[in-house]
């Protein structure tokens, strides 16, 4: 199971980057606009932190998105 739960962290990680460079942001850029810090996008693009569901709704939010897809990492691959 833990090894589940880090295949979809690290996923959402990669989704949150790849949305960010489409839109040609940097990470203060996408950390400005989600009120989080841009070591904390960091960390969250690396997969090496679980963001919150409140997080993931502010990242949604910056990106002008919804959340479930946002979280839809069916596509994405590691």
């Amino acid at each position: 199971m833990t090894n589940e739960v880090e295949k979809v962290r690290q996923k959402i990680g990669i989704k949150i980057k790849l949305e960010r460079t489409k839109r040609g942001w940097s990470q203060e850029k996408l950390a400005e606009l989600s009120f989080l810090s841009k070591t904390y996008i960091n960390a969250v693009e690396k997969g090496t932190s679980s963001p919150s569901a409140d997080t993931l709704i502010k990242i949604a939010n910056a990106f002008e998105m919804e959340l479930v897809d946002l979280i839809n990492v069916e596509k994405v691959d590691l």
